[in-house]
């Protein structure tokens, strides 16, 4: 499918076809076109040429309250003013659904983000992953068969965040349903994701698993945008992958060590390479404390990789 606003292409060509109960990620920068296939999906943007098909039924003419799908959004949008069981309610309640029904379902979907026993508070009460788990309750009360996810994890802070990756993936195990996620944020699609596409400037350069993505990028942009990306002579490496040597008889390139970036579970070594070139190199901080590893700055080393992480 294809998006054009005006002569400018947002999305230009995509094909994509995402399986059921699969947790399905586009992953891009700012204006790669991610956001606009979400939208189209959703039903808040009408492709310019191109279909779009839920479980084989063509809806891109249908509005999005007449599509299978929910959206969540960065910003939650929960209503101030009710309390969380009715902001979890509140989708039931326009479709007519019976007061005794809409508390049952509103109670289980609760309990299904872990959010028991906190019905009749108020947004206000709550912390922001609450309040990201009720907007992901409000949503999955409707019994989608698709979630779509914009950015939600977004307006956390990143210990929140890291949690609740976590959280939202169990989630999504235990609910059964395919999630669209849409994020910028390259750990948070490795961590979540069955698949990612990896959008650029609305176009697609690769679908494929986590691992298939990190480990064998199908392109330059893929290299370096998911994950750091050393180019050594003809190859890339990935930073961790590097064995680092002081000893001077060791096999590998010879480099000095320019820069030392301790960073607790790691340390982040640049090495200015002697036949030319800077490269990146990760080490896990098993038995080093950062004042051994500072006092490597300006030492020459060996760099050594296995082949079978080249790509």
């Amino acid at each position: 499918m294809r998006k054009s606003f005006g002569s400018v292409d947002a999305v230009a060509g995509v094909d994509l076809e995402i399986s059921d109960g699969e947790f399905f990620s586009m992953l891009g920068p700012s204006g790669s076109g991610k956001t606009t296939v979400l939208r189209m999906i959703a039903g808040f943007e009408r492709p310019t040429a191109g279909t779009i098909e839920l479980a084989g039924r063509d809806v891109t003419a249908l509005p999005p309250f007449d599509r299978d799908v929910n959206t969540v959004f960065q910003d939650y949008a929960l209503f101030p003013h009710l309390s969380v069981r009715r902001n979890v309610e509140y989708g039931l309640l326009v479709k007519k659904v019976g007061k005794k029904e809409r508390r049952a379902r509103a109670e289980e979907a609760l309990a299904s983000v872990r959010l028991e026993g906190y019905g009749e508070r108020s947004p206000s009460q709550l912390s922001g992953g609450q309040r990201q788990r009720v907007a992901l309750a409000r949503a999955l009360v409707n019994e989608p068969r698709v979630l779509l996810l914009d950015e939600p994890l977004g307006a956390l802070d990143l210990k929140l965040r890291e949690e609740m990756q976590v959280e939202l993936k169990a989630i999504q195990r235990r609910a059964g349903i395919t999630f669209v996620f849409v994020t910028h944020d390259q750990d948070e699609a490795l961590t979540m994701s069955d698949r990612i596409a990896v959008f650029n400037s609305g176009r697609i350069e690769q679908v494929g698993t986590p691992a298939e993505v990190y480990e064998r990028p199908a392109t330059d942009f893929v290299a370096s945008f998911v994950g750091t990306s050393n180019r050594i002579g003809d190859v890339h490496v990935r930073p961790e992958k590097i064995h680092l040597s002081l000893d001077p008889a060791a096999d590998g390139a010879l480099g000095t060590i320019a820069e030392v970036v301790y960073a607790g579970a790691h340390t982040r070594f640049v090495i200015d390479l002697a036949d030319g070139g800077r490269v990146v190199a990760l080490q896990q901080n098993l038995q080093t404390s950062s004042m051994d590893v500072m006092k490597l700055r300006d030492a020459e080393v060996r760099l050594s990789w296995q082949p079978e992480h080249e790509y």
